[in-house]
C-alpha cells in the first residue's frame, strides 16, 4: 500500500507525540526525584550538623575535665589551658547543639538534660579548681573522688552517646535514600533516553519510508515525462493507423456492398426486357402472334426471369451477409470488456476441444504449452473468439496430403506482456498476402472453403480491443503462425491508457 502524505502526516505528529511524552515524563520524573534528593540532603545535612554539635560539646567537657584532672595531680598551670578555652567556648556550643536540634524533627535531642548534666559537671570541676587554688589539694581530690562527678559525665556520655547512635542510624538511612534516588533518577534518564532513541529511529524509518515513496514517484514521474513524447507518438501512429484501416474498409465495404447492387441493378434490367416479351404474349388480346414471339416469351417466362429472381435473390443474401458481417465487427468492438484473472492454459484446452474430433480424425493432433505464461487478467469472451476463429481457420485451411498438426505456444515477454504463438502445417499464405488476409472481406489462396473473410479481420479487432497486436509469419505451402502480443493484466492497460 502506497505512503500517503496523510499517512506520513499521522505517523509524524504521532512520533513528535509520543516524544514530547516521553520528554514531559523525564523531566517530571527528573524533578520530583532531585525535590526528593534536596530533601533527604537536607535532612542528612541537617542530622550531621546535629551529631557534629554533641561530637564537639562532648569532647569539650572531655577535655575541660583532662585539664582539671590534670591541675589537681602536678599543680601545673598548663593543664588548665584546655579546661578555660573548654569551658569558654561551651556557651556558645550548647547553643549550637540546641539549635541544630531544633531545626530538625527527626531524631528527640534532650537539650535541656545535657544542659542540666553539663552544667552540673562545670560546677563539680570549679569547686575542684577553686579548693585547689586555696591550697586545699585534698579537699578537691575528695571531691573528685565522690561519685557525682563520674555519674554526671557517664550520664553526658551516655546521653550524648545515644543522641550519636540514632542520629548515625538515620544517616546511613538518609545515605542510603539518596543512593536510591540517585539510581532512580540514573534509570529514568537512560530509559527514557532509549525511548527518545527508539522515537527517534522510529521517526527516521517513517521519513525514509516517506522520502522513498517520493523517489519513487519522482522517477515513475520522470519515466512518464520521459516516455510521453513515444507514448504520444504511439498514440499518433495508432490513430493514422486506424484512420487508414477505416477508410480501407470504407473502401471495400462500398466495393463490395455495390457489387450485389449492381448485380440487382443488371438483372432488373433484364427483368424488364424479359417483361417486354412477356408483355407482347400477354397483351395480343386474340392477335396473332408468330412463332417467334411465342418462343420468346416462353423463353422469358422458363429461362430468364427465374435466372433473373435467382441471381438477385442470391445478390441480396449475399448484401445481407455482408451487412452482418460488418455490424458484427461493429457490436464486438462497442462490446464493455470485462477483464477477469484466467488460466491460459485451460482456455486453450477447453477451446481446442471443439475441433479436437476433426483433428484426430485426420490424424492430426494439437499441442499446447503455456508454461509460466498461463496466469492472464483479460476479457473470456474475446480471447476465446479469438483462439475459435484460428483454430476453425487452421481446421478448414489443413493441408491436403498431409495430417494437421497444431501447437500453441505462450511466452511471457516481460513482466508485462504474453507472446502466443499458434502456429500449423497447413497451406500457408503468401507473403504478399500476409496484410490482405486481416482486411475485412478478403480471402487468399484457393477459395475453395464458405466464408465471407471477416474471420481474421474479427481477430485483428478483438485483439487490438485487449490492447495487443496480431502478425503472421507464413510461406504458401508451409504452414501458418499467427502471433499474438497481449498485456497480461487488462485493467491496468486500459487505466495507463485511459480507455
Amino acid at each position: 500500500m502506497p505512503f500517503s502524505n496523510t499517512t506520513f502526516a499521522r505517523s509524524s505528529l504521532l512520533m513528535l507525540l509520543v516524544g514530547a511524552a516521553i520528554l514531559l515524563g523525564i523531566v517530571l520524573s527528573s524533578f520530583f526525584l532531585a525535590q526528593m534528593t534536596r530533601s533527604y540532603f537536607d535532612d542528612v545535612t541537617k542530622l550531621r550538623a546535629v551529631r557534629s554539635a554533641s561530637a564537639d560539646l562532648l569532647l569539650l567537657v572531655q577535655a575541660a575535665e583532662t585539664g582539671q584532672r590534670g591541675y589537681l595531680l602536678v599543680q601545673d598551670q598548663a593543664f588548665l589551658e584546655p579546661y578555660r578555652k573548654s569551658m569558654t567556648a561551651l556557651p556558645a556550643q550548647l547553643e549550637k547543639l540546641e539549635r541544630t536540634a531544633a531545626n530538625q524533627n527527626t531524631v528527640p535531642v534532650p537539650v535541656q538534660d545535657i544542659r542540666r548534666l553539663t552544667s552540673q559537671k562545670l560546677a563539680e570541676m570549679q569547686s575542684t579548681l577553686e579548693l585547689a587554688e586555696k591550697g586545699d589539694v585534698q579537699g578537691a581530690l575528695a571531691i573528685v573522688r565522690d561519685q557525682s562527678g563520674r555519674e554526671a559525665m557517664e550520664q553526658i556520655q551516655s546521653t550524648i552517646a545515644s543522641v550519636v547512635s540514632q542520629l548515625d542510624g538515620h544517616l546511613v538511612s538518609g545515605i542510603e535514600q539518596l543512593r536510591s534516588s540517585s539510581d532512580s533518577l540514573l534509570w529514568f534518564t537512560v530509559g527514557g533516553g532509549l525511548l527518545i532513541i527508539l522515537v527517534v529511529g522510529g521517526s527516521i524509518l517513517v521519513v525514509g519510508q516517506h522520502v522513498r515513496e517520493l523517489s519513487r514517484a519522482q522517477a515513475e514521474v520522470e519515466q512518464l515525462n520521459a516516455g510521453l513524447e513515444e507514448r504520444v507518438n504511439e498514440r499518433t501512429e495508432d490513430l493514422i493507423q486506424a484512420n487508414r484501416e477505416i477508410q480501407r474498409y470504407a473502401y471495400i465495404v462500398s466495393h463490395d456492398l455495390r457489387a450485389p447492387l449492381v448485380n440487382i441493378m443488371g438483372f432488373t434490367s433484364e427483368l424488364d426486357a424479359t417483361l417486354k416479351s412477356i408483355r407482347t404474349y400477354v397483351l395480343a388480346e386474340g392477335s396473332a402472334l408468330t412463332e417467334a414471339d411465342v418462343r420468346e416469351a416462353r423463353l422469358a417466362v422458363e429461362e430468364d426471369l427465374p435466372e433473373a429472381i435467382g441471381f438477385i435473390r442470391s445478390s441480396t443474401k449475399k448484401m445481407d451477409a455482408l451487412i452482418n458481417a460488418i455490424l458484427k465487427i461493429s457490436r464486438d468492438g462497442r462490446r464493455e470488456l470485462k477483464p477477469e484473472r484466467l488460466n491460459l492454459g485451460e482456455l486453450l484446452e477447453n477451446t481446442a476441444a471443439s475441433i479436437y474430433h476433426q483433428v484426430s480424425d485426420a490424424g492430426g493432433e494439437v499441442n499446447i504449452s503455456v508454461g509460466a505464461a498461463k496466469g492472464l487478467v483479460t476479457d473470456r469472451f474475446s480471447m476465446e473468439q479469438i483462439f475459435g476463429n484460428l483454430f476453425d481457420n487452421a481446421v478448414k485451411y489443413r493441408h491436403p496430403d498431409r495430417p494437421l498438426h497444431l501447437s500453441v505456444k505462450a511466452i511471457p515477454m516481460g513482466r508485462g506482456a504474453v507472446r502466443i504463438e499458434v502456429a500449423d502445417n497447413g497451406r500457408g499464405i503468401a507473403p504478399e498476402d500476409h496484410e490482405r488476409v486481416f482486411e475485412l472481406f478478403r480471402r487468399s489462396g484457393v477459395q475453395d472453403q464458405q466464408g465471407e473473410g471477416i474471420g481474421l479481420a474479427h481477430v485483428r479487432s478483438l485483439v487490438r480491443n485487449l490492447g495487443g497486436e496480431i502478425t503472421v509469419q507464413s510461406t504458401l505451402g508451409g504452414g501458418t503462425t499467427f502471433i499474438i502480443r497481449l498485456p497480461t493484466d487488462l485493467s491496468q492497460y486500459v487505466r495507463s491508457n485511459g480507455s
